[in-house]
């Protein structure tokens, strides 16, 4: 298993347009989180500018089809946005713990 960043870059006016968004986005990450897919994800604060998802898996596919498909990215409250795999190293769930 491997860990994927899903980076958004939110509109400008991504704080006034989210409400009307917003269940239907959480209620779709949080199947993505129910399904082992999704790890943790939440947008920046002050400023509210980019979003990031972390992702568990074999690749960036589930990462990738999570922003293919979701409310926030369909209705342009991102304006856009990419997937980096993260190497992790330390923490209970790194995916490649390395303890010195």
């Amino acid at each position: 298993m491997a860990h994927f960043l899903l980076i958004y870059d939110l509109a400008d006016d991504y704080l006034d347009r989210r409400a009307r968004f917003r269940v239907d986005h959480m209620q779709y990450a949080w199947a993505a989180a129910d399904r082992g897919e999704l790890v943790v994800g939440g947008a920046l604060a002050e400023p509210t500018d980019y979003g990031l998802l972390l992702f568990s898996g074999a690749d960036a596919s589930a990462a990738e089809a999570f922003a293919e498909s979701d409310p926030y990215v369909l209705n342009g409250l991102v304006k856009s946005w990419r997937v980096r795999r993260w190497m992790t190293v330390a923490g209970d769930i790194a995916a490649a713990p390395i303890r010195l």
